[in-house]
């Protein structure tokens, strides 16, 4: 489901726009990059890793294994470490390994229980066992979702494409042709299925909620999160999450300053005439091309979302004071349809085979 291409020491400056925008000071939790050319040292070793170790290596017990590297700003990190593969690309969902580390000069050093990392500006990392030995190189690696520059199909309805907000209350377009967070639809959907593009800020000294805050409001009601949960555990409140009530079945958040996406089936909740509430909402999400949630009931409203009911609200792209950019959006309207289901053989979210 994952496009997944080696990224050289060259290629990452020329992936993002001129766009340059920067909040607070340097080791402050608000402090925000929103283009290459104003991030630190940190960036370049931050991002994914893949590789194979040696074959009689007792901790992993396979040949390969996957690596994402965090930053936490002034030289700190930390790092998740996945047997098999990165999340959605080989990992055999076994328990992830934490490690931290530090960077001296040009080389990150990651600690674990039975490895030690040796992290290189853009790769490689070498693996090493207690002893010092060599056991193996991991490269690094730039993912991107299969539906990233998804065409909107015939029906759809383009709400933003970088020219105008006309489908939007209150949006704003930034210099490089992107939408700002802190916008909702003009026009109200019950059912639909919808696409939407996002690049989350790096944040490196940002924690928790505080780290590239936005969210999709569906309805006004029902947040799934986004957030930079990139190498987290990925739990209600993380990217990919209904917010503070289902988990994403796993965390495909990718690297703050990469284009991410959302393909998502919605379904409205039923009410009768007394407005008594009769079948929940149901949702499908994938996140960067992976199913994340798939045909999940809704329980209740999530967060500070409106109360559930029979009437219809927007859609919303949260402003939580991060500068969270959003690009292809579009949304087909199936209000009108048998309830939608996702369709993985055919590798559509919504199909009718």
């Amino acid at each position: 489901m994952l496009r997944l291409a080696f990224v050289g020491l060259c290629c990452l400056g020329s992936v993002m726009t001129t766009e340059a925008f920067a909040q607070a000071k340097k080791g402050d939790r608000d402090y925000a990059v929103v283009d290459l050319k104003n991030v630190d040292e940190d960036f370049y070793y931050q991002g994914e890793y893949y590789g194979a170790i040696g074959a009689d290596c007792n901790w992993c017990g396979a040949a390969t294994i996957g690596l994402q590297v965090v930053a936490r700003g002034d030289g700190h990190f930390f790092a998740s470490l996945y047997q098999g593969g990165l999340p959605g690309n080989g990992w055999d969902l076994s328990a992830r390994e934490e490690l931290d580390g530090t960077r001296d000069g040009d080389v990150l050093t990651l600690t674990g229980k039975d490895l030690t990392l040796k992290v290189y500006e853009n790769g490689p990392v070498e693996v090493l066992d207690t002893k010092g030995h060599l056991l193996g190189q991991l490269t690094k690696y730039h993912r991107s979702s299969v539906t990233l520059g998804a065409t909107p199909p015939p029906g759809a309805t383009v709400i933003f494409n970088g020219s105008s907000v006309d489908q939007l209350t209150g949006g704003q377009i930034t210099p490089g042709g992107l939408l700002k967070e802190g916008t909702e639809f003009k026009k109200t959907y019950r059912s639909y299925r919808l696409h939407v593009e996002f690049r989350l800020p790096y944040m490196p000294y940002a924690t928790g909620q505080a780290r590239s805050n936005s969210g999709l409001y569906l309805q006004s009601r029902y947040e799934v999160q986004v957030l930079d949960s990139f190498g987290l555990e990925g739990v209600e409140n993380e990217c990919g999450g209904l917010y503070k009530q289902k988990r994403p079945r796993i965390n495909m958040c990718f690297p703050p300053l990469s284009w991410q996406t959302y393909d998502i089936g919605f379904v409205a909740p039923k009410f009768d005439q007394d407005g008594k509430k009769i079948k929940d909402a149901y949702i499908t999400v994938l996140l960067n091309g992976v199913p994340v949630h798939q045909d999940y009931a809704i329980t209740a409203k999530t967060g500070g979302g409106k109360q559930e009911g029979p009437e219809l609200y927007p859609i919303k792209l949260q402003d939580h004071r991060n500068p969270v950019r959003y690009r292809n959006i579009w949304i087909v309207d199936l209000s009108d349809q048998p309830d939608p289901q996702y369709c993985y053989p055919c590798r559509s979210l919504l199909c009718d085979k």
